[in-house]
């Protein structure tokens, strides 16, 4: 029997953690009612099976694409297993998703059957679909949208369920048609090569992306991970981030799966964050960050499975944004390139190019060459200054302002407006403008209970940065203005239109 560590894909590492951990607890939910659920790792081993066996009666097989729209907790994880260890492709979709948010990601994902969490903090998952999908039919029959042409079935639990929505009966009900010989030999022909899992995510002025990631990768990660944030047998993991992300699932979920650890799911998880929320930190947010033990991570993303830098300290003086890359992690390969894919020298400014074992090998329905460079390099879009050994990030090269000549981070910009006192959070972006190329512009939510003024902000904000850094324009802005995405990241895009309409400017 392999061991858990040892295991190169999903199926043989829920066997081995099994067999190795038996009645331990896999996974605790800890419902904000008070109400605890939890799973042990045999038990988790044999309600995927169960599943799994289901899903191989009802025509899933390896490269079929599964969707499921479930909070953390163990019945994420039964599905996440069921689904993998079968060869088809697990597409875990936000539990923040919209109806029409939804239909897009059903859609770009080429999902062929749903599985729904009925109920979550409060939100019908079953009544959302309905409502983002109207014409399904209450006949029973199989699903034909033109909206969603590859959807074919949908199901969930609970009494009352909409029309097109099957009980989730419809899955288990057909385990017994499926032999326990037969899944066993499904399971031999998983590979490591093979597609395990796509996580869908949308960047703040981008439509949603799906990143895929082979059994392999993510093996290998897991492993890794697991060391570095030191997750061992019988330990407490807090999963802090929701699993259909990908922080959720490799820092959390599948290394204590691994380890032998419980994970532990808290009834709210840091999905609702100022940092998540597409904001910057506030130097609050560092001093609490400021005492989490190492490592301190510094760039990570969905397309690298996760963290791949980290630092010898947790911020460098005069470099707010992020922790300093002293150090990458195993497999990856990185350099910091100009706009022809050269490296840049000592103090110079240039792109994050990342490659490797764990680097994503491709994006759904999106041709290689738009996101990787002819020698294979991602192309992260993270702006990044070389200071000797170390690796500084400055910025996103879609979000950098080019004014006068001149550079400006508007992360940077934010940090120190949402260190004043009476600025809860502020957005900057740049303009159109004729005479500096692009003006600097800073949208602006007031702390509660304060009415400052624009000129005394911008007064602190030139004692605080270089004059070209300071916003020209200022405009202010709600809470409830602020648009968001699905990803729970703001809408930049729609924010620069509401701004840009405010003041009569245009935004190209």
């Amino acid at each position: 029997m392999t061991s858990p560590k040892a295991a190169v894909t999903l199926p043989q590492l829920l066997r081995a953690s099994a067999a190795a951990y038996g009645d331990a607890v896999a996974v605790r939910a800890e419902g904000t009612d008070g109400m605890e659920e939890a799973i042990s790792f045999a038990e988790l081993e044999r309600q995927s099976a169960q599943l799994a066996r289901g899903l191989l009666a009802r025509g899933v097989g390896k490269g079929s694409r599964v969707g499921f729209i479930l909070g953390n907790g163990p019945g994420f994880a039964v599905m996440l297993a069921a689904t993998a260890r079968i060869g088809a492709v697990a597409i875990p979709i936000s539990t923040l998703i919209k109806a029409g948010e939804l239909v897009r990601v059903l859609r770009q994902s080429d999902i062929g059957g749903l599985i729904l969490q009925r109920e979550f903090m409060g939100y019908d998952y079953a009544a959302r679909v309905a409502e983002a999908l109207p014409a399904l039919s209450a006949d029973g029959k199989s699903i034909q949208l033109a909206e969603v042409p590859y959807l074919r079935w949908i199901v969930s639990a609970g009494a009352g369920l909409p029309g097109g929505i099957r009980d989730l009966s419809w899955l288990t009900d057909a385990a017994d048609e499926v032999s326990e010989e037969i899944l066993l030999s499904v399971e031999s022909e998983v590979h490591p090569s093979d597609q395990m899992v796509e996580i869908y995510t949308s960047g703040s002025m981008a439509l949603p992306k799906g990143v895929r990631h082979n059994h392999g990768p993510v093996l290998f990660r897991t492993g890794y991970l697991r060391g570095m944030l030191g997750i061992e047998k019988g330990k407490d993991v807090i999963a802090q981030l929701p699993m259909f992300w990908i922080g959720g699932l490799m820092m959390y979920l599948m290394p204590g799966l691994q380890a032998g650890a419980t994970v532990v799911c808290p009834g709210r998880t840091l999905s609702n964050s100022r940092y998540a929320m597409g904001s910057v930190l506030t130097e609050e947010d560092l001093a609490a960050l400021s005492k989490q033990p190492k490592p301190w991570w510094g760039l990570g993303m969905s397309e690298t499975l996760g963290p791949y830098s980290y630092a010898d300290e947790f911020r460098a003086p005069g470099r707010p944004l992020c922790a300093p890359m002293d150090h990458f992690a195993d497999g990856y390969d990185i350099r910091i390139a100009d706009e022809n894919n050269q490296p840049v020298p000592d103090g110079g400014i240039g792109e994050m190019q990342v490659r490797g074992y764990p680097v994503t090998p491709g994006l759904h329905k999106i041709e290689r060459s738009v996101h990787f460079t002819p020698d294979g390099y991602y192309r992260t879009g993270d702006m990044c200054e070389v200071e000797g050994s170390r690796v500084h990030f400055v910025g996103r090269d879609g979000d950098m302002i080019k004014t006068a000549g001149s550079n400006v981070s508007p992360a940077e910009v934010e940090m120190e407006l949402q260190a004043l006192d009476t600025v809860e959070a502020a957005y900057v972006f740049g303009l159109p403008d004729k005479e500096r190329g692009q003006l600097v512009v800073a949208a602006v939510i007031a702390a509660d209970g304060c009415d400052p003024d624009f000129a005394e902000i911008e007064a602190a904000m030139r004692q605080r940065l270089s004059g070209y850094k300071v916003p020209r324009a200022w405009v202010w802005i709600t809470r409830e203005e602020v648009p968001i995405l699905h990803s729970n990241k703001v809408a930049r895009r729609e924010l620069v239109k509401l701004v840009a309409q405010r003041l009569g400017r245009a935004t190209a």
